[in-house]
């Protein structure tokens, strides 16, 4: 994606089924989960660079003895950063007692992180600061165990502000007003009364404190707490915790629009954030792989007991379809292949924009990420062209002559390695003329195979969000080919609303198609619908987000998709090139053809799926038009 935009945040959560001796004896180590939290980690590193963290939970241990350990980090690289500390007092030992290191009841009992139960996060900041305090896993600490709660989650909700509130209606006094914190102490809120219910039960029984304690632990309710807290929950999560006695649970939305994966066998059950990273770290099938289904959650007992529970009635699956174009990891098999059928949905399009002349035709990408669709694309483009070249022969009947034929069928489309992106260059500069030269030389491009003032390069890209860095660096790159005409092609629709769900894409003003239409409608002389949208958007800022309808649609309403195309076009050609640009973009139809289980388009249709969705698009309406700069939701 040529515009870097910050997305989901990554989670794993192990739980070892099998005392710490085992994995000691039948693989040489007890470390067996902190180097499958660790190899899992850095599978999904592409979720997160803003921070990472980890957290150790040791089941049974005895009173006085910390049973709980916690390394985070917000450094430039956090997941390495975070296991040297964790490894610092496993190489003390090994320098000094190597003999210890091998030891697992030893370091059950002393070392920091040799545990059962694993918790691992990979944060992309949407919301707070980039601080430490940011960083999950979070903790709500309590002297007794089955108080205790950890928590670490990809989530973003769109009605904070509603669960804040009720918490401070209970009488509560949050220490911060975020998403991360808010439900913390939500959940937590439903996790003390869990416990005072059963403590009352069992006090009735006549029972003393230390056999309630142990009722307790065993008796907890976890779906009944998750169940409970996540009523008010508006928005896409993923959200894995841990309780301190040794329960565990990762929790999906019921819309799925959030991913979450798990796999278990008699040892190991492990949950992450994409399938591939299980695959490889496991070294098991696809279909060995289970996702989490929305509106479950996965419950793992202190004593190995492993359940798939309903929590919230599930709705109309929209999983985010970002996910499939951009986001996850390309290795899953289905990722794959709808990645590549976004490619190949495209290419009569783009043949029919070069008039069929692959001759003077120069297909690429850019970047890096979109080669799987490249790969489709050049697949339709093959097979469109090998169509067209029936057609001829058949138009030609018989008196083709064999010249005529070879002619035809010689014609082959032109692939060619357009740019290769400079991983030494850094712009550390601050002086913003100064970092706009450099970033137009972050890529190298191949120069001689483009014919100059002939040939058209067409350059597919994953997705067009705000076209910045196309106008500043790409487009300029490509123009040093000195081709007639730039075709940039986008594998995702028009992104024309805000996500609240995960991703950072929260205000209108940065997305070219929102500015497209708007400027359209200026040049027009079509303002009146800008200010009738802003006053629908102000008469219903009060109203329950259940009954807000989102009227900003009404915007693009009065052009085709062709047509904002073309003003993207407009706006994104510097003054100075000398190419002719033009930008394509993918359809909803080949979308929803290419992903068909997931159809979360909201960012494209502005079709959400939760009633707070048309909540955050109303209030970036609002902002955009009164000129401010915060967040939406």
């Amino acid at each position: 994606m040529s515009d870097q935009i910050k997305h989901e945040c990554g989670i794993v959560l192990i739980r070892l089924l099998k005392p710490l001796e085992y994995y000691q004896e039948k693989y040489g180590t007890w470390m067996y989960g902190l180097n499958k939290l660790y190899l899992l980690m850095e599978k999904q590193h592409n979720r997160g660079q803003d921070g990472a963290g980890a957290v150790n939970l040791k089941l049974n241990q005895c009173a006085g003895k910390k049973y709980f350990s916690r390394q985070r980090s917000n450094k430039a690289n956090p997941i390495k950063d975070i296991f040297k500390k964790i490894n610092k007092p496993f190489i003390r030992i090994q320098d000094h007692q190597p003999e210890l290191l091998k030891d697992a009841e030893y370091a059950k009992a002393n070392l920091p992180f040799a545990g059962e139960l694993y918790l691992g996060h990979l944060r992309y900041g949407t919301f707070g600061n980039h601080s430490i305090e940011y960083v999950h896993p979070v903790m709500r600490e309590n002297n007794w165990r089955s108080r205790n709660l950890v928590m670490a989650g990809n989530f973003n909700l769109t009605n904070v502000d509603e669960i804040f509130q009720s918490l401070f209606d209970l009488g509560q006094h949050p220490k911060d007003y975020t998403d991360t914190v808010t439900i913390l102490e939500n959940v937590g809120h439903f996790l003390d009364e869990e416990n005072q219910l059963l403590f009352r039960k069992y006090k009735n029984e006549g029972k003393n404190n230390v056999e309630i304690t142990a009722n307790i632990e065993q008796e907890l309710n976890v779906r009944e707490i998750l169940e409970r807290s996540s009523r008010r929950w508006d928005g896409g999560y993923a959200l894995a915790g841990m309780i301190g006695h040794g329960d565990a649970f990762v929790a999906r939305d019921p819309w799925g629009i959030r991913p979450a994966c798990y796999y278990q066998d008699d040892e190991i059950v492990v949950v992450a954030s994409e399938r591939p990273v299980i695959q490889t770290a496991m070294n098991v099938r696809s279909t060995q792989v289970k996702e989490i289904k929305p509106g479950h959650a996965l419950i793992i007992k202190k004593d190995g007991t492993v359940t798939e529970e309903l929590v919230r009635v599930p709705q109309k699956r929209t999983s985010c379809s970002f996910e499939r174009i951009y986001f996850s990891r390309g290795s899953d098999k289905k990722i794959y292949t709808e990645r590549k059928e976004l490619g190949r949905l495209l290419a009569k399009t783009l043949l029919e924009k070069v008039d069929y002349d692959v001759e003077n035709s120069v297909f690429s990408y850019i970047p890096n990420t979109a080669e799987t669709a490249f790969y489709g694309m050049m697949e339709g483009v093959r097979e469109e062209l090998g169509q067209y070249k029936k057609q001829q022969i058949l138009d030609k009947g018989k008196d083709i002559t064999p010249e005529e034929l070879d002619k035809i069928l010689s014609v082959e489309p032109r692939v060619e390695k357009i740019a290769i992106k400079d991983v030494k260059m850094r712009t550390f500069i601050a002086d913003d003329s100064s970092r706009d030269d450099l970033v137009a030389h972050v890529y190298d491009v191949t120069y001689g195979i483009v014919k100059n003032g002939v040939d058209t390069l067409v350059i597919i890209d994953d997705s067009i969000v705000r076209g910045t860095t196309l106008k500043q660096s790409i487009l300029r790159i490509l123009d040093r080919l000195h081709p007639k005409k730039i075709i940039v092609v986008s594998s995702a629709p028009q992104i024309r609303y805000p996500d609240c769900y995960g991703i950072d894409m929260a205000k209108l003003k940065d997305f070219c198609a929102f500015s497209a239409a708007i400027q359209l409608l200026k040049d027009q002389g079509k303002e009146k619908v800008i200010e009738e949208v802003y006053q629908k958007c102000k008469d219903q800022q009060n109203l329950p987000k259940e009954e807000i309808v989102n009227y900003v649609k009404e915007i693009y309403k009065p052009f085709t998709a062709e047509e904002i195309s073309a003003q993207i076009s407009k706006m994104l050609t510097p003054a100075d090139l000398d190419a002719e640009v033009e930008i394509v973009y993918q359809s909803i139809e080949n979308l929803h053809a290419a992903c068909p289980e997931d159809k979360g388009d909201w960012y494209f249709t502005g079709d959400y799926p939760t009633p707070g969705g048309n909540k955050v698009v109303n209030t970036s309406f609002i902002n955009f038009v009164e000129g401010k700069g915060g967040r939406a939701y």
